[in-house]
């Protein structure tokens, strides 16, 4: 099952050259989900050929304004590129006034409905499941309400060894069952274990999202053994003050965080505008976690690879 995330914002609370506000999309199994829409997201969908017409549900962490104030114009545009088809908002409880009031004044009548789930920020949610993936919502520590976001796979049937079953001459009508995990039993009594006619699926994979937070072991439980964590790094641990006082972590504590909760790999972001270079970022995670990398816009990093 394809697993994806794509890059589309990296930078912290101003834009610089290169470098956007908050925003990525993840293609799991071609439905894509987006997540945060800082300024000119939509441009960076056209950018990185991103059809914003097949994203169905949006996921707001928090209302700093790197971090959602491009949602009424994608939203506008959507309306503008004719879209009929519900779109799915989850964020924060004011972020439907906030558009509200935008579309309100714009004189703005969307020809699509949208659909609001509310985060809450003192507690993990379940905000969204389907056949493929349950996503949770994930407190964190930022000084306003902030939830990052947790999206798991569902885990997949097992696989069917099917010149096992055509040699025993199994029905078809029993393949279900047997992806299930249940033994089938022959009519001349013979038991046949599961084990022998089907494999186990592969381990569910998972994407923690953690946007704006100061290093708070709170949320470690929830994102351990993470296949991929996002973690914000704002900035490098020589203004660990600084960080501190915006509730913000450095990338050596998102390593540090990687580290304590056994994660597989280490993407960081949400860098200050202050660092033209992001080289000794990175240097400064892969001291205490080599399995990191750069949210760089534009590039896509399969989860699991």
């Amino acid at each position: 099952m394809k697993f994806e995330v794509t890059i589309l914002g990296s930078s912290s609370a101003t834009p610089i050259y290169n470098r956007n506000p908050s925003s990525q999309v993840l293609n799991i199994n071609e439905r894509l989900y987006l997540i945060d829409c800082g300024e000119g997201t939509q441009q960076q969908l056209l950018r990185f050929d991103i059809k914003a017409s097949r994203i169905d549900n949006i996921f707001i962490s928090h209302l700093h304004g790197d971090h959602y104030l491009g949602l009424v114009g994608l939203l506008s545009s959507l309306h503008l590129n004719g879209r009929k088809k519900s779109l799915n908002i989850f964020g924060p409880a004011p972020l439907k006034e906030i558009i509200d009031l935008q579309l309100n004044y714009s004189e703005t009548i969307l020809e699509y409905p949208l659909e609001y789930k509310f985060t809450n920020p003192l507690a993990a949610e379940v905000v969204f499941e389907n056949a493929d993936i349950i996503v949770e919502t994930i407190p964190l520590d930022h000084g306003i309400a902030c939830t990052g976001f947790l999206i798991r796979e569902k885990k997949r049937m097992r696989k069917l060894l099917k010149e096992k079953l055509a040699e025993l001459n199994i029905p078809i009508e029993y393949y279900s069952a047997i992806k299930k995990g249940q033994d089938y039993f022959s009519p001349d009594g013979t038991i046949y274990k599961n084990e022998m006619l089907s494999l186990d699926s592969e381990e569910p994979k998972s994407y923690a999202y953690c946007s704006d937070t100061q290093y708070n072991e709170k949320y470690f439980n929830q994102i351990s053994n993470s296949t991929m964590l996002y973690h914000e790094a704002t900035f490098l641990n020589n203004m660990l003050e600084r960080a501190t006082e915006t509730r913000h972590t450095t990338a050596l504590q998102a390593a540090e965080v990687a580290l304590k909760t056994n994660a597989k790999k280490l993407l960081i972001g949400h860098f200050s505008a202050r660092y033209k270079s992001l080289t000794e970022l990175l240097d400064e995670a892969r001291s205490i976690f080599p399995e990191t990398e750069l949210a760089i816009e534009g590039r896509t990093f399969i989860v699991g690879d």
